[in-house]
């Protein structure tokens, strides 16, 4: 399948692009479309970056699985992949944690969760007396 593709992507090449411009060309990759599996394993990562990032500020900051998987879920886009994922990230999950903070609703001084509320709006709250697992 992917070479079938592979064939088809030089063939429309040959007929659109100069051939000065085609021997330019060392290396065509394919890659696969990214599935709901992938995208997840991406926002683990991208969370994991931000928690730690957010820990070296002294906020610790855990978010629960259905918060991650409504995280994967809007952060895919089959046209673009899981790049809108950093954008969703920030609008969110840390805007939304700045907003928290800031109006007093959540301390700095104990481990701050992430949660889904009805499948579709994210909560925020301290957990006292807590630690996050790793």
């Amino acid at each position: 399948m992917v070479e079938e593709t592979k064939e088809e992507v030089i063939t429309l090449l040959k007929k659109t692009v100069r051939p000065e411009f085609i021997n330019r060309i060392d290396e065509i990759i394919m890659f696969r479309p990214l599935t709901q599996f992938d995208i997840r394993k991406i926002v683990d990562i991208q969370v994991d970056l931000v928690c730690k990032r957010l820990a070296e500020s002294g906020v610790k900051l855990d978010i629960a699985d259905a918060a991650r998987n409504r995280l994967a879920y809007l952060g895919y886009d089959p046209q673009f992949g899981a790049r809108p994922l950093k954008r969703v990230l920030q609008r969110e999950i840390l805007n939304e944690l700045s907003k928290q903070i800031l109006a007093g609703k959540v301390h700095k001084d104990s481990i701050i969760f992430v949660d889904l509320k009805d499948d579709v709006e994210f909560v925020f709250e301290n957990l006292e007396n807590a630690e996050i697992v790793e």
